[in-house]
C-alpha cells in the first residue's frame, strides 16, 4: 500500500516549525525554498510570543541573544518631540511584559535545530490539492504525489491551502515596507528601546536587536512621484533618506539606514486578510486547516505577525496532540477546535493593526491633530495591551 503521511505542514515558517514541534505525531514540513526563508531581517518579539516560544522550549536560547526592552517612544516626524513614552516594564494579566526584537535566521534556525533530522524537505512546492475519502492528496511541483491524514498550511499569504479552503486573497491595504540590518562590531550606542517616527505619510522604526546589530523599518504609501526608488536596494535607501531627512529624525537613526544591509526584495506591498472573511471563511476542513500568515495576514504596525504565527503552532500541535490517537474524526474536531479558537484573536489582530496604521500614517489634518496631541499614548499601549495574551502550553 502507498505510504500516508500523518502530518504535512506545507511552509518551514515560523507556524510551520512551531506547530512541528508540538508532541504526539511526527510532522513533515514541506518548504518551497532550497534554504530557510529569513525575509525581513527581524520582528518585535512580544510577550504573547516569549509564552509561546517557553512552551515550545527555546525562549531562553532566544533571550540569550536579544535585548530587553525599558520602554518605547514614538516621536512627530514634523516636530521631532516626543509623543509617547510607554514603559515596557509594566505587569500584565499573566506576568511582566517582555519585548525584544529577534534577528529572524536566528529564531528559525533555533526551532530547526529542535526538530528531529529530516522532518523538512526542501525545494518541495505544493501546486494543487485534492480529497480521496479520509486522506489528502498533495500533487507537487517536481510532478510527485502524496498523501496526508493532516494537511498544515503555513504557506504564506498566497497560501494554495487558503485558497483550496475557499479563502478569498489578501487585500492590498495601499502601504509598502521595506526594512534592513545594520551590524556595529564595537557597539551602537542605542539604548534597550524602541524608537518610532511617526507623521508625514510615514511611519519608521529603529529596534536594537543586540548590542551590536540594529533593525529599521519604514512603511508608507507608494505613489507616481516616488520615481525609480523600487529599481535597486541603492534607491531605495536614497529615497528613504530623502524622506527622513525632510523630517525631524535624528542623525543616528539615520546613521542606521546608510550603513546597513537591505534585502534584494526592494520593498514588499502590505496585505491583510479582510476580518470578515474570517469570520465567513472556513480555517479548517475535516483534515486540512491554515496557520500563520497563510491565515491571518496583517499589516506590520502591531508587531504581531509573527508572534501570532507562533500562537497558532503551540494551540494546532496541542489540539493535534490531545486528539491524534482519536482517528480521523478526531483528527477534524481537533481542527475545528483550534479554528474557533484562532478565528477570533486574527480577527482583533488585523482589525486593530489596520486601525494604528491608519492613524499612524493618515495626512488628515483633523487626523494628525488628534494623534500628535492626544492619540500617541494610546495606539502605543495598544500595542502592548495586544500583547498580553496566553497561548497556553503543549
Amino acid at each position: 500500500m502507498e505510504a500516508v503521511e500523518d502530518i504535512v505542514i506545507a511552509g518551514a515558517g515560523l507556524a510551520g516549525l512551531a506547530t512541528a514541534l508540538g508532541k504526539g505525531v511526527r510532522s513533515l514540513v514541506l518548504e518551497s525554498s532550497p534554504t530557510l526563508r529569513a525575509s525581513g531581517f527581524a520582528f518585535t518579539t512580544w510577550t504573547n510570543a516569549f509564552r509561546a516560544l517557553d512552551a515550545l522550549g527555546v525562549g531562553d536560547k532566544i533571550r540569550e541573544h536579544h535585548l530587553l526592552y525599558d520602554r518605547m517612544v514614538t516621536f512627530s516626524a514634523a516636530t521631532g518631540e516626543a509623543a509617547a513614552k510607554v514603559s515596557l516594564k509594566m505587569q500584565g494579566k499573566s506576568g511582566p511584559h517582555e519585548i525584544r526584537c529577534v534577528k529572524r535566521d536566528f529564531l528559525l534556525q533555533t526551532l530547526e535545530n529542535e526538530l528531529p533530522q529530516g522532518t523538512i524537505r526542501y525545494s518541495s512546492r505544493i501546486v494543487t490539492i485534492e480529497e480521496d475519502g479520509n486522506v489528502t492528496v498533495l500533487h507537487l511541483a517536481d510532478g510527485s504525489t502524496m498523501k496526508t491524514k493532516v494537511l498544515i498550511g503555513c504557506d504564506g499569504v498566497n497560501s494554495v491551502v487558503a485558497k483550496w479552503l475557499g479563502l478569498p486573497k489578501p487585500i492590498l491595504s495601499g502601504r509598502s515596507a521595506t526594512r534592513g540590518l545594520a551590524e556595529y562590531p564595537a557597539g551602537h550606542g542605542f539604548g534597550p528601546e524602541i524608537l518610532q517616527f511617526i507623521g508625514q505619510g510615514f511611519r519608521s522604526g529603529v529596534l536594537p536587536c543586540s548590542d551590536t546589530s540594529v533593525y529599521w523599518n519604514y512603511t508608507w504609501y507608494p505613489s507616481p512621484a516616488d520615481g525609480d526608488a523600487e529599481e535597486s536596494v541603492a534607491k531605495m535607501r536614497s529615497y528613504v533618506l530623502a524622506k527622513l531627512r525632510g523630517a525631524k529624525i535624528p542623525a543616528a537613526a539615520l546613521g542606521v539606514i546608510e550603513r546597513s544591509e537591505m534585502s534584494e526584495v526592494v520593498s514588499s506591498p502590505l496585505r491583510f486578510r479582510s476580518p470578515l472573511a474570517l469570520v465567513r471563511g472556513s480555517i479548517s476542513r475535516g483534515g486540512v486547516c491554515v496557520a500563520g500568515d497563510a491565515l491571518h495576514p496583517m499589516t506590520p504596525e502591531l508587531g504581531q505577525g509573527g508572534c501570532a504565527a507562533l500562537e497558532d503552532g503551540v494551540v494546532l500541535a496541542r489540539c493535534l496532540g490531545d486528539a491524534f490517537a482519536g482517528g480521523h474524526e478526531g483528527v477534524a474536531a481537533a481542527l475545528g477546535r483550534y479554528a474557533e479558537a484562532r478565528r477570533w484573536r486574527s480577527v482583533q489582530l488585523i482589525t486593530a493593526a489596520y486601525v494604528v496604521g491608519f492613524i499612524q500614517q493618515s495626512n488628515n489634518v483633523v487626523v494628525k491633530f488628534l494623534r500628535d496631541t492626544f492619540l500617541s499614548p494610546l495606539l502605543a499601549k495598544t500595542l502592548v495591551a495586544m500583547a498580553d495574551y496566553d497561548c497556553g502550553t503543549l
